[in-house]
């Protein structure tokens, strides 16, 4: 029996995050482990799940699946956010004007600049 999901890939700095979203028991896990043990600064976790606020869905009905790799924590959280937003985008169309609303869907393409 194969797992719906929905993934959506989201990049920032030198960082790369796949985020796949399925119906679930609301278990959040970044390159197998918790998300509260993955990422341990103030506010970050709620910026990460900014977009299921923003589409008013709730984590306890949901799983969250996302591996993280390169850069640092900032990259890693931003990056975490934008592929969570365009999961989000994938499983529910009519959500893509509140992503665009919040900002979620813009990818900041900054990069650190080269002497």
């Amino acid at each position: 029996m194969s797992v719906q999901y929905f993934e959506g890939v989201g990049r920032r700095k030198e960082c790369i995050a796949r985020v796949r979203i399925m119906s679930g028991s609301g278990r959040f896990m970044v390159n197998d482990k918790e998300a509260q043990n993955f990422f341990t600064r103030l506010g970050d976790l709620e910026t990460i799940l900014a977009p299921l606020k923003a589409t008013g869905q709730d984590l306890a009905s949901l799983d969250i699946s996302v591996l993280v790799k390169g850069g640092g924590v900032t990259g890693q959280t931003d990056a975490v956010q934008l592929g969570l937003a365009r999961a989000l985008t994938k499983m529910n169309a009519d959500w893509h004007g509140a992503m665009r609303k919040g900002g979620f869907l813009t990818r900041d393409a900054r990069v650190k600049e080269r002497k």
